[in-house]
């Protein structure tokens, strides 16, 4: 549990501010590979508007994993949230009636890239800010509580799953 609530759950909190919608479904596994706990999860969760997230976090790999996909209907976004940079790939207005012969002509692609800035640092620069009435809070208490939610809605579905049992 502690890779998604430690890792996972800034993913899952980002997830629920891109898709805003309803979720339906949680499918999640995970294995303890170097500890007797999960030390990477992968989440597939749907949405009520037809988006599916799948995010993988990890403490296996050199250096930890934060990865996430969403795909809705009218885009795709792939993004590694450990370096900081994604993609996001969508339909042109219009492609239609372009008469296109490739995938580039039809497909718009953005390049996604990341403030060069110590996450935490500014996390805890924001949470003063707002604590002395200069700024909002970036995450609301409800956003907060949906992000930790879905969380243990993941942790569950990974408990679930035959491999979360297996032990190194």
């Amino acid at each position: 549990m502690a890779v998604i609530l430690d890792l996972m759950i800034h993913d899952l909190d980002l997830i629920l501010e891109l898709v805003r919608s309803e979720v339906m479904d949680v499918r999640a596994t995970g294995v303890p590979l170097l500890t007797m706990h999960v030390d990477i999860a992968n989440a597939r969760i749907e949405f009520a508007n037809g988006a599916i997230a799948n995010v993988t976090a990890s403490r296996v790999s050199r250096d930890r994993t934060r990865k996430l996909r969403i795909f809705q209907p009218n885009g795709y976004f792939s993004l590694d949230l450990a370096q900081g940079s994604g993609d996001f790939f969508r339909l042109k207005a219009g492609w239609q009636g372009l008469g296109a012969t490739t995938l580039e002509q039809i497909v718009e692609h953005v390049r996604l890239e990341a403030l060069e800035a110590e996450p935490l640092k500014l996390e805890l620069e924001s949470f003063l800010r707002a604590v002395r009435g200069e700024e909002e809070v970036v995450v609301s208490g409800a956003a907060g509580a949906q992000a930790l939610a879905l969380a243990f809605r993941v942790a569950d579905a990974v408990q679930a799953s035959p491999l979360a049992t297996a032990r190194p």
